[in-house]
């Protein structure tokens, strides 16, 4: 089976890089190409040379929704896939995302683990689709069945959504980096339960660190979320 084109659709260059460097780890995929915003996505999957299977497609891009980018993709009869990728809990665009044929929907932030079990299960669903041959009731079930599936790499063991959700919520609107102590504080847990949510942001290119030098003593980590 041929390797499956990617592209990545991100406004985040960071985030982007990073996407990039999790899909050309997982075997049987590689990157065609990388869109910093709708008009650019467009373009590349305007190109019939392109070789683009799989859209990895951030919603949130600075000059139109994400959905809007699928629904040109349709229009312009391009068939690659779509596997949605944002950090809005907005049930209203996941629906909308289900009724345009989104095959997989990726919540930020998310582990190299968690990715790669969506691309495995996208590569075997490929794979079943690959004959000709007509299927039975039972089959297509099992076809369909092989996108859906557990997301338990989605987070480390002992971290939780909710604390994940807390502390992204406190660093977000932040003009300034905040340390893990002032997050800590704000959140109600522990500066350690807070740096390691901290790191695992860090860790998924969402948040950058930096070094914050005081009047004595050495210096403390800061951390800025990047799409600010």
């Amino acid at each position: 089976m041929r390797e499956i084109g990617v592209l990545i659709v991100e406004d985040e260059p960071v985030v982007a890089d990073a996407h990039m460097a999790y899909v050309q780890r997982v075997r049987g995929f590689g990157v065609r190409g990388m869109a910093l915003d709708g008009a650019g996505a467009i373009r590349q999957l305007g190109n019939p040379t392109s070789g683009i299977d799989l859209v990895l497609l951030d919603l949130h891009l600075p000059d139109m929704h994400g959905l809007d980018v699928v629904r040109a993709m349709r229009t312009a009869g391009h068939r690659a896939d779509v596997i949605a990728v944002t950090s809005a809990r907005d049930l209203e665009v996941v629906r909308a995302a289900v009724s345009l044929g989104i095959v997989q929907y990726l919540l930020k932030p998310f582990t190299f683990a968690a990715l790669r079990e969506k691309l495995e299960r996208y590569a075997a669903y490929r794979q079943q689709l690959a004959g000709d041959a007509a299927i039975s009731q039972r089959e297509v079930d099992r076809v369909l069945a092989t996108l859906r599936g557990s997301d338990s790499g989605s987070l480390p063991k002992g971290m939780s959504p909710d604390s994940l959700d807390a502390v992204a919520l406190v660093l977000r609107p932040s003009e300034q980096g905040l340390s893990a102590t002032e997050v800590a504080e704000v959140v109600g847990t522990s500066r350690v339960t807070a740096r390691r949510y901290l790191e695992y942001l860090a860790d998924s290119a969402l948040v950058v660190r930096s070094s914050r030098y005081g009047s004595a003593g050495r210096p403390e980590v800061e951390y800025h979320w990047v799409d600010r």
